[in-house]
């Protein structure tokens, strides 16, 4: 048995609609791992919970496991609104969050909806193209209030991040610009945990 595994047997389980779409992006979907999974998605929902936004804006819905799972801190009257790029697959989100009528899917560009939505968020996830990191944070500081919290996904890298083997590789590149971004901006407290890839739970002050 892994660490991760001791840890997932150990967390509470997840529903059995999260556990049915983790199970369905692994058998269908191009790189299912992109999938936050049981315990990452445990996370999400907690601090949603704990910080009982009204509105959230999610950049990067792949099949939608991680929109559920920040949902369920969502007030009675909240939305979420989760931005996807991808198209073809539009029909797997509908189909996965139809039971959830706080979600708004968006298909296109983040770098262009996030400018249309006129919005200020209580909470955000960023999980989308690790290249537009550092774009992303510029373009949701616009949207944020003090005391919004912004979370974001993979900033480990599977640890390339302190691998000078990847000093030229953009993704990581553009990765590490993000984290000395989040870290340098007075505006903004961070802690980058270490579960799964990376997760930052950035505070705007």
């Amino acid at each position: 048995m892994s660490i991760n595994d001791y840890i997932e047997a150990h967390s509470t389980p997840v529903s059995s609609l999260l556990d049915r779409i983790e199970r369905d992006t692994y058998w269908h979907a191009i790189n299912p791992r992109m999938v936050c999974g049981a315990v990452e998605g445990q996370m999400l929902a907690f601090l949603s919970r704990m910080i009982k936004p009204k509105r959230i804006l999610e950049i990067g819905t792949f099949t939608g496991y991680s929109a559920l799972c920040l949902a369920q801190g969502l007030t009675e009257d909240g939305l979420l609104d989760t931005i996807e790029r991808n198209d073809e697959m539009e029909d797997t989100i509908r189909r996965n969050i139809a039971s959830e009528r706080r979600i708004s899917l968006h298909i296109g560009d983040a770098s262009a909806i996030i400018p249309t939505l006129n919005a200020c968020y209580d909470l955000v996830f960023i999980d989308g193209d690790k290249l537009q990191y550092p774009a992303y944070l510029d373009a949701v500081l616009s949207l944020c209030h003090p005391g919004s919290w912004i979370l974001a996904d993979n900033t480990l890298w599977d640890g390339h991040v302190i691998d000078p083997r990847y000093d030229k590789e953009p993704q990581t590149v553009a990765l590490r610009r993000f984290n000395e971004k989040v870290k340098e901006d007075k505006r903004l407290e961070v802690v980058l945990l270490p579960i799964r890839d990376g997760l930052s739970v950035i505070r705007v002050l």
